[in-house]
């Protein structure tokens, strides 16, 4: 599990806030691919509260390498 705080959900594509893609280095992450950092909840002041559910990639050192490019 991350310890890193997780990005806001306004600043992620819709591919990383469904765990499709690195919530960090936005790398795709296939069925079975990644860590799970569990189901988030968002209540957006202006609507209704909805579940996201970040990923992030296996290899964090690749990952890192992605960001920072």
């Amino acid at each position: 599990m991350t310890t890193r705080a997780l990005p806001p959900i306004t600043t992620l594509t819709e591919a990383q806030q469904r765990g499709w893609a690195c919530v960090w280095c936005q790398a795709g992450l296939g069925i079975s691919l990644g860590v799970d950092l569990g189901e988030q909840r968002v209540r957006p002041a202006d609507g209704a509260a909805y579940s996201w559910f970040p990923r992030q990639c296996p290899d964090t050192a690749a990952c890192e390498q992605r960001e920072a490019t």
